[in-house]
């Protein structure tokens, strides 16, 4: 060793000992119940339910399934973040009426669209997954920021 590092060795040492830690005391998963939903939840229902028509007459009017499932998730991001608790409702309230309406479309409509815009329309869940969790959690950090 250089000359003065052994001295110096015995003054910058640190406590290694390792603290014990307290055992975690988890919940009782059998007894915990959700929440009991309000009644803001049936107009949130409602307005996913009109926002998943206007998806899928918005998929069948332009064709264009990027643009459908951007609006998938922009619907279930402003759903996601109004009422975050449990967003995969919201991807399943918004996102089920895209093929729905596209099915309709097709037994109904002169306009047929083709059957395999039928099946791309159920990629409308995984954007609608993206924007609900996104919503949520955008909800629930900004919730965080401004506690006081």
């Amino acid at each position: 060793m250089p000359a003065g590092w052994g001295a110096k060795l015995d003054e910058a040492s640190t406590n290694t000992e390792i603290a014990a830690i307290p055992p975690v005391a988890w919940p009782d998963v059998d007894s915990m119940e959700y929440p009991k939903g309000s009644p803001n939840d049936n107009a949130a229902y409602v307005l996913g339910s009109i926002l998943g028509i206007l998806a899928g007459v918005l998929d069948v009017k332009a064709g264009d399934l990027l643009l459908t499932a951007l609006f998938v998730l922009g619907c279930t991001m402003f759903l996601g973040a109004l009422r975050p608790d449990r967003p995969w409702r919201w991807t399943l309230t918004v996102a089920v009426f895209v093929p729905l309406v596209q099915s309709l479309a097709y037994l109904f409509l002169t306009q047929k669209p083709y059957p395999a815009q039928i099946y791309e329309s159920l990629l409308g869940f995984l954007t609608g997954i993206a924007g609900a969790y996104g919503g949520s959690f955008l909800r629930r950090g900004a919730k965080e920021l401004l506690r006081k």
